[in-house]
């Protein structure tokens, strides 16, 4: 196999699933942990939505030292300082907790933009979206397994096999990554940082002047709090159900989004058009899957789990088609800057999605709270029916 399926990406790939697989399990165990310590929703969202509040103002450093100093040379620091993130919830309570989301944050952030990076530099032009699609498969599939792995290693009460698991990942992704070869053209490694840093500061005021980059901002940030409020929230909600599951719940999600992803791909519009219909159909999906979420402590398990394949599906189609319209219709001159200053608007969302809704959850309850990520989804459906003349008049830049 040559490409983007040749074994050196191979192996960038296998890296990828270790280290999501890590996140994918704290994802369900602390939540869990919080709980059983006594926190509060509140502070279990805090500790949660550190990671990636954390990552969104760390990317464009990512981006600065990754284009100055290589992605291999990130990569293996960036390891180091997740495997101790790892180490660190092995042994310490919810400070220890916070302070390794802060530091698997910045990991993050620096892990996935050396990786993406280092795909797109070393793959030629015709493999390259290939790359960086099997990349967001394997960022996604860990969360097929690992969640009913967690709920395992909680119910059988005995932490040791925790602390075992993390241990593996953070030795596996370290040797891994320290293997890793990824040979970039030269091209792309010399450009000026300060070129770089000048044009990632000037281009943060386009968030607000830019329309089009405001619009799809702002429906991604929405979007990603109903997101993060699932991710949180579920593996405490699912336990007030009768035969609820949220190792379960979160494994068909996470199914959904792989499966979806990929069948669907030929799907996404890529002709530089704003398709209103399209987009509005994922956010209802999105919508009615936080209201069989909300509504399942009182239907059953059976709502939650077509509520999950519901937010996958609109999950796995409202990133990739905002990101690919905001590829054509954004100047080119500055274009990946801005489309990292919108993958940053997810990263807040997400995070304000643990940090605002556990308060809301601790006052109204989990499927009160469910509610109000309903009434989220339909306001995000009006703005995108108001904003559409407007968006179907930008050209092509």
């Amino acid at each position: 196999m040559t490409g983007a399926m040749s074994w050196p990406f191979l192996r960038l790939y296998i890296l990828v699933l270790g280290y999501f697989s890590a996140n994918a399990i704290l994802n369900v165990i602390i939540p869990l942990q919080g709980n059983a310590w006594g926190a509060t929703n509140t502070t279990i969202g805090l500790i949660m939505g550190a990671y990636l509040l954390t990552t969104m103002f760390f990317r464009p450093w990512a981006g600065q030292m990754i284009q100055q100093y290589g992605p291999i040379r990130i990569l293996r620091l960036i390891l180091i300082i997740n495997a101790v993130a790892l180490l660190l919830y092995t042994f310490t309570g919810l400070s220890g907790y916070l302070i390794a989301r802060i530091l698997q944050g910045v990991s993050t952030a620096f892990f996935s933009m050396a990786l993406q990076m280092g795909i797109i530099d070393a793959l030629p032009e015709k493999d390259r979206s290939q790359g960086i699609s099997l990349y967001s498969l394997c960022s996604y599939m860990p969360g097929i397994i690992a969640p009913l792995l967690a709920l395992g290693i909680w119910q059988s009460g005995n932490m040791t096999y925790f602390t075992i698991t993390m241990i593996a990942i953070a030795v596996f992704t370290g040797v891994l990554g320290y293997t890793a070869r990824i040979d970039t053209r030269p091209s792309t490694a010399t450009k000026d940082s300060s070129d770089q840093r000048t044009g990632t500061i000037g281009s943060l005021k386009q968030l607000v002047t830019n329309p089009t980059l405001f619009t799809c901002s702002l429906m991604m940030l929405t979007a990603s709090v109903v997101f993060g409020a699932v991710t949180t929230f579920i593996p405490l909600y699912a336990k007030e159900l009768t035969g609820g599951s949220a190792g379960v719940y979160l494994m068909i999600q996470a199914a959904t989004v792989v499966i979806a992803r990929f069948t669907l791909r030929k799907k996404i519009p890529s002709d530089g058009k704003w398709h209103t219909s399209f987009i509005v159909g994922a956010l209802l999906l999105l919508t009615i899957a936080a209201q069989l979420i909300s509504l399942s402590v009182i239907v059953g398990a059976v709502v939650l789990y077509i509520g999950a394949i519901c937010m996958g599906v609109a999950q796995a189609i409202l990133y990739p088609t905002l990101t690919t319209y905001l590829s054509f219709v954004l100047p080119t001159h500055n274009r990946n800057i801005l489309i990292g200053l919108f993958i940053a608007t997810a990263d807040l969302g997400m995070s304000l999605g643990s940090i605002i809704m556990g308060p809301l959850s601790d006052v109204l309850s989990y499927s009160g709270m469910y509610s109000i990520c309903t009434l989220l989804g339909v306001m995000l459906i009006v703005f995108t029916l108001l904003k559409r003349r407007t968006m179907k008049q930008v050209y092509v830049a």
